[in-house]
């Protein structure tokens, strides 16, 4: 007999804390459906992320080197599966909804421009008096609207839960603002998960990235940087003299578990003292329960102010991005002059929306390498 749906309900029902958000309690989606047949409500979004053309997309999406400038650099494809896999593990060691913290972390970069932050703060300028362009709130924008793969709606239909958990998207890097339909303080533990989840990647693996780049030396690293030290001296003490590629890959490794299990110590923690009963007492709290110890919130925080000084703004990452930038405003006000040569469905959605958002529609799905071609079919010569 084929597992139904109401038998992993029954699972979640259970095996999961009672402050985890059940499938069979999803608040549903805008266009109703039949409810599937040999999956939950969030397995059913996960595979419908997957299957969009948005997430294939992010394969050819800077994460913070320009795309191509190195086959072992991450894109935000690579992320964002590195995100999904952490979210899952600290999902599953609180008893939370591991299917609803996946997909998030599958979604919660479906809507960067390209060229990374750069290309984002640039098509935010241009849009200032249009209502501005935050990689969140387009991340909610793409699975409500603007894909395109059902007869009877637009979007992908996620459920409530899932546009919730992007809606509420927060990091260091990203501080979008509230949203209608969303209006709970909180979100869900399993979107505070994809929050913390995204963080613990891109700490760990923009540091990876550095040094695979040699932008970054572990000796300078161990000199000025307390978590790396720590995670080096952990696998010097344990493992003695390895390889370099070995030492470095094991001294990541070190510091995302050791942040995986501060995060999952730190929650429970949080949760013994709140009490919470149900997920909707979850949204009801002042403030997210999903965090880190305040000991390791200042070691992170210490690591993101050497990445900014040391990688972010060297001139190996910030300039080719700059440019990169200068490309997509140049392509932003050619298409404002000339929407005909944009694409077809980009088009049809200027009486909707206006030229301007429009445009910046069309530019954030861009991949990096389509961008830089069009640029140069449409403007040639350099940024």
């Amino acid at each position: 007999m084929p597992c139904s749906r109401e038998e992993l309900e029954g699972r979640e029902r259970h095996w999961l804390a009672p402050y985890a958000q059940l499938s069979a309690d999803t608040r549903g989606r805008e266009h109703p459906e039949p409810p599937p047949e040999w999956r939950t409500h969030y397995q059913r979004d996960r595979d419908r992320i997957v299957h969009s053309r948005a997430f294939r997309r992010l394969e050819y999406k800077t994460q913070v080197f320009l795309n191509g400038t190195g086959d072992h650099l991450r894109t935000r494809l690579t992320h964002t599966m590195e995100v999904a896999a952490i979210a899952r593990n600290i999902a599953r060691a609180l008893r939370l909804n591991e299917d609803l913290a996946e997909a998030i972390a599958l979604a919660h970069d479906l809507g960067h421009s390209p060229f990374g932050h750069s290309g984002e703060a640039v098509l935010n300028r241009l849009m200032r008096r249009h209502g501005g362009f935050e990689h969140n709130r387009h991340s909610l924008r793409l699975v409500e609207q603007l894909e395109q793969k059902y007869p009877g709606f637009p979007g992908l239909n996620l459920s409530w839960e899932v546009r919730e958990g992007l809606a509420k998207h927060r990091t260091s890097y990203d501080q979008p603002g509230r949203k209608a339909g969303f209006p709970a303080r909180q979100s869900s533990l399993e979107a505070q998960i994809a929050n913390l989840a995204d963080e613990i990647a891109y700490y760990s693996h923009d540091l990876d990235d550095g040094l695979e780049a040699a932008l970054l030396s572990e000796k300078k690293l161990a000199r000025e940087v307390r978590v790396w030290r720590q995670a080096a001296r952990q696998v010097q003490r344990e493992h003695g003299v390895l390889a370099d590629e070995c030492r470095r890959y094991f001294t990541i490794r070190c510091l995302i578990d050791d942040q995986v299990h501060d995060v999952v110590e730190h929650t429970e923690a949080r949760l013994r003292k709140a009490g919470p009963k149900s997920a909707d007492e979850v949204r009801l709290q002042r403030r997210a329960l999903v965090g880190y110890s305040a000991r390791r919130r200042e070691l992170n925080l210490e690591l993101r102010d050497y990445l900014y000084r040391n990688l972010y703004y060297s001139a190996e990452v910030h300039d080719p991005n700059a440019r990169a930038g200068r490309m997509l405003e140049q392509l932003f006000r050619h298409c404002l002059a000339h929407p005909e040569d944009m694409g077809e469905q980009a088009r049809k959605r200027i009486p909707l929306d206006g030229l301007p958002r429009a445009v910046c529609d069309y530019l954030a799905g861009m991949t990096d390498r389509y961008a830089m071609q069009e640029h140069q079919r449409l403007i040639g010569g350099g940024a």
